[in-house]
């Protein structure tokens, strides 16, 4: 059977959670739809994130950016929704979502949203 979309994550331990260190996705593929025509709009995502006790696991990242395949939002919405349906699924340190939104109406548009930990401070 296929793998169907999901807003579920599955995560894991961290293997070295005594260090900093940095993650990153590249998502060039996700699709939503816009919520004003109902026509497709595409992204490029980066999400990089340094993670504190769990890591969020890649197919569960491919199946939760699927769900957005049939679904209408605009850019500000869904780049910050992923930033917190992540950090709430794997509470990291610090966390970027950036998405690259193809030309629409000769407009790129690009929306970055940030999350860090209060409880963390950047080394210098």
């Amino acid at each position: 059977m296929a793998s169907q979309p999901s807003k579920d994550f599955e995560v894991f331990d961290n293997p070295n959670p005594g260090r900093d260190y940095e993650i990153e996705f590249d998502c060039p593929e996700f699709t939503c739809l816009c919520p004003l025509t109902g026509q497709p709009d595409f992204a490029h995502f980066h999400i990089t994130y340094i993670p504190g006790q769990k890591c969020v696991e890649l197919k569960s990242l491919k199946l939760y950016l699927w769900s957005y395949r049939n679904e209408g939002a605009f850019h500000e919405k869904v780049t910050n929704q992923i930033l917190d349906d992540l950090v709430a699924a794997v509470r990291p340190r610090l966390m970027d979502v950036r998405g690259e939104w193809f030309v629409r109406g000769g407009i790129t548009t690009y929306v970055t949203a940030s999350y860090q930990d209060e409880n963390w401070a950047e080394k210098d």
